[in-house]
């Protein structure tokens, strides 16, 4: 069952590239006492997620935090290895924190997987973006067929 607003977010842990290697950041400490804008995609290095839907976040980083996010979070079906080298091309700097969740658990812990198997794909998160406040979902968004509107970062900005 999809995770829905006014549920708190799942209790797991995302995976990011520090500089002595990868580090495990817990979700409860990530989201404790922040509103934090979260959006979740297919994959790293894929087409609408790098022309898209991450750089989107990237130029709207200051922006939204004009109107009171305090960490942006995008979180992938991905290693933190994949992830961090993607964050590297896309010069997500300081703007984006880039998660790998490798096995899945914070999407399945959300309701938020799809089965892409036979199309090379395997397990992998659908496209949504959610706003989380002190732990709980305040807005979710998902994107029907996997198109790209809803969870855009002009969608949020416009209804923040």
């Amino acid at each position: 069952m999809t995770i829905s607003v006014g549920q708190n977010a799942p209790h797991t842990y995302l995976y990011i590239m520090g500089d002595a290697g990868p580090e495990t950041v817990a979700t409860r400490s990530m989201f404790k006492d922040k509103k934090v804008a979260l959006f979740g995609l297919p994959g790293a290095f894929t087409p609408t997620c790098s022309a898209k839907h991450l750089p989107g976040f990237i130029n709207n980083a200051e922006a939204l935090a004009a109107k009171g996010i305090d960490t942006i979070v995008c979180i992938s079906v991905n290693d933190p290895f994949v992830m961090a080298a993607w964050a590297k091309d896309q010069g997500a700097g300081d703007a984006v924190m880039v998660a790998g969740d490798g096995d899945a658990e914070f999407t399945k812990a959300c309701g938020l997987e799809v089965d892409l198997t036979g199309k090379g794909f395997g397990l992998r998160c659908k496209r949504f973006s959610m706003v989380v406040n002190n732990g709980v979902v305040e807005t979710l968004n998902l994107e029907v067929d996997g198109g790209y509107e809803v969870t855009s970062a002009e969608h949020m900005l416009n209804n923040l």
